[in-house]
């Protein structure tokens, strides 16, 4: 049994049944208005009751003060005076009930002479008019509950990421709203929680979208929260690159064994035949002549003498002072050593570093840390760096070694067409 309201009488007895669709799950459920309670609009009814109650709270100063200059009794009111006091009980009642609209509803809510008691069915009915037709909206809005008991939904949660080939039903709605453009792809991480099933999500919908399979392009296996908001947006999967090991590399006497990601044949097997060069000869020897950070700003002109009288503002000795101000204000750690200015060309700059970018990522931090340099160094900042910027330099200087003495002796075009011109489609084997 249930207890609910009377209908009026021009509507019929029982709701109609809707059927939601997965757009309309998506949209918020109506909540109670405060002008629901109200024969007007909100804003109308709040400006009558703030006309009302500075109006007679007016009228009512000014009686009195005139009852007082005439020596006339407060306590006797005229009928004016009794309805200006009504009317400012009443404004004053609705102004202090103005941010609990409960108050209010409470005043004008019917008699309970206007509700009944109905049968089971008819309360069968009210839950069927509640409760959607497909799930396919929880896992993008999460104030929407399931239509599951609490049993049904913990095994739920408890069950793995369904695969890409096997999507579920609730995934395949929101597949359907990606590919029609009301969900945006770039949003699927922050609507569903979870990185993983995004990444499949979008991976079908781009299936759908071109109509090319990603087959060959590895989905499981990666942890795509270490990526999240820093190192890649949208994925989709994730490229393999095997990791070969060059060395040992005798360095300013110590040894690296120097991790190297490619895919080009013979370029890990050329660096190590230099690293064993290197180290027969006793070892290699680098010195750093420069450590910093580089910014490069680019500005346009409309003109060349613009470009020109800029650098030559730039360039000059005494605006460096200035411009030093101006340029340490933006950083708490770099300060401004020199300015290096080209209207046109081209730059070849090489970086490296032990933090930030992919360094914090699985794969990544295992090589530096294979190579000693991984993170920052607690005792000396920058040396870490450093120490890497030399182990580049003494890999380059190995493979540069084997280049030329593989040029020498005749073996690169040899040893590249036996080793780096497979014929085997790769893809297929990766599917068989």
């Amino acid at each position: 049994m249930d207890v609910r309201r009377r209908p009026i009488k021009h509507q019929s007895h029982h709701r109609s049944v809707k059927s939601h669709t997965a757009g309309e799950l998506l949209k918020p459920h109506n909540q109670p208005k405060a002008s629901d309670a109200l024969p007007l609009p909100l804003y109308l009814t709040n400006g009558l009751f703030f006309t009302m109650f500075f109006s007679v709270m007016y009228f009512l100063l000014h009686r009195w003060r005139e009852k007082i200059r005439n020596s006339v009794p407060l306590h006797v009111v005229t009928l004016s005076e009794l309805a200006a006091l009504v009317s400012l009980v009443a404004s004053v009642i609705y102004l202090l009930g103005f941010f609990g609209i409960d108050f209010v509803q409470s005043v004008i809510r019917p008699s309970p002479d206007s509700w009944e008691i109905e049968d089971d069915n008819s309360d069968q009915l009210m839950i069927d008019d509640d409760k959607p037709v497909k799930p396919c909206g929880q896992a993008l809005v999460p104030h929407i509950m399931p239509t599951t008991d609490v049993a049904e939904s913990v095994v739920e949660k408890k069950k793995p990421p369904p695969a890409i080939e096997h999507t579920s039903e609730e995934d395949e709605e929101i597949v359907k709203m990606v590919v029609a453009g009301s969900v945006p792809s770039y949003s699927l991480e922050s609507k569903l929680g979870d990185s993983k099933r995004a990444a499949a999500v979008r991976r079908e919908a781009l299936q759908r979208i071109t109509g090319k399979s990603l087959s060959g392009l590895p989905l499981e296996g990666f942890d795509y929260d270490s990526i999240l908001g820093q190192c890649c947006e949208m994925p989709v999967g994730y490229i393999q690159i095997p990791v070969g090991i060059a060395g040992p590399l005798l360095l300013n006497g110590a040894e690296f064994s120097v991790p190297m990601a490619t895919t080009e044949g013979c370029l890990v097997a050329s660096t190590n035949r230099g690293c064993k060069a290197i180290y027969v000869s006793g070892g290699a020897t680098c010195m750093l002549l420069r450590d910093g950070m580089t910014r490069a700003p680019v500005v346009r002109f409309g003109s060349a003498k613009r470009a020109a009288e800029l650098k030559l503002f730039l360039e000059d000795p005494l605006n460096f002072d200035t411009l030093a101000v101006m340029f340490n204000k933006s950083s708490r750690f770099g300060r401004l050593q020199s300015i290096r200015c080209a209207i046109a060309g081209k730059e070849s700059l090489h970086k490296v570093g032990t933090v930030g970018g992919g360094t914090q990522l699985a794969s990544q931090a295992a090589c530096l840390n294979l190579l000693g340099v991984k993170g920052a160094s607690k005792d000396e900042p920058g040396s870490n760096a450093r120490v890497l910027a030399t182990i580049v330099a003494g890999s380059v200087l190995a493979g540069e070694l084997s280049l030329m003495s593989a040029i020498a002796a005749g073996q690169l075009v040899k040893s590249h067409m036996k080793y780096n011109r497979s014929t085997r489609d790769m893809s297929k084997l990766a599917s068989s």
